[in-house]
């Protein structure tokens, strides 16, 4: 991998030929269907750490999303605009995809980062997800691939010691400033949501007057439908980041 963008690159960028009529042809693109259902099925084959690898206490998966602002977004869109980057078991297979990625604070636009459990989509409506909530924290630009790192290498050693709480963690790039945020299952133990909280402040070295908002996945999914539906701006339901600019959370 040369390019430091190959990581985001999508796997179905190739346009081919429909109107193909020869039976060569046919007989290429029936190979190549097969061949493309055999390499479909190895790619859900379970990542595995390697001979002598360190292996994580869960797998991850990376995800990358990006958007137009102001263009509105249904729960559907933003699912297939996510792309999976891919999933790892281990440190040395983390470090393999994180050394050909760009850091968050060399993106642009409205571009997100997203490192969650294999099997848990970084959506509000994922199974995982739907009754937990998520610590914010926004950041002014310049401080988005420091803290992105760190975060996810606490998540990553289990330094937040609540159990199989953590869903994932989040990083948004924005034009005025960045977010990270980190997602938890259950919103109503509070305990749970005030270690993380603790720990997060740690890990990050947060200045003692940081502000940190907690906001639960099921108000996150009102609000925006709220304002979708009777508002005039064109908000998208999974952007928390221009409900907060607006002063609606």
């Amino acid at each position: 991998m040369n390019n430091k963008f190959d990581a985001l690159k999508d796997d179905d960028s190739g346009d081919h030929d429909q109107n193909e009529e020869n039976s060569t042809q046919k007989d290429g693109e029936k190979e190549k269907t097969e061949r493309d259902k055999s390499q479909s099925s190895s790619k859900r084959k379970a990542v595995v750490p390697g001979p002598a690898e360190h292996p994580l206490q869960y797998n991850y998966t990376f995800w990358y999303s990006r958007r137009t602002p102001g263009r509105p977004t249904s729960s559907q869109s933003y699912e297939q605009n996510i792309k999976q980057i891919g999933t790892f078991a281990s440190v040395e297979q983390f470090w393999r995809f994180y050394s050909h990625m760009v850091r968050p604070g060399d993106l642009t636009g409205h571009s997100d980062f997203h490192l969650f459990k294999e099997g848990i989509k970084p959506m509000w409506e994922d199974d995982a997800n739907k009754n937990g909530g998520k610590w914010i924290i926004r950041l002014r630009k310049g401080l988005a691939s420091r803290c992105w790192e760190n975060l996810i290498l606490a998540m990553l050693g289990e330094q937040f010691m609540v159990g199989e709480e953590i869903c994932g963690a989040v990083v948004s790039v924005r034009f005025q400033e960045d977010i990270i945020s980190i997602w938890n299952k259950t919103a109503s133990d509070q305990a749970t949501t005030a270690r993380i909280r603790d720990t997060l402040r740690r890990v990050l070295n947060l200045p003692p007057n940081t502000i940190m908002e907690y906001k639960t996945h099921t108000d996150s999914i009102n609000v925006c439908q709220r304002i979708v539906f009777y508002g005039p701006f064109p908000l998208a339901f999974h952007d928390d980041v221009v409900c907060i600019d607006l002063n609606f959370s």
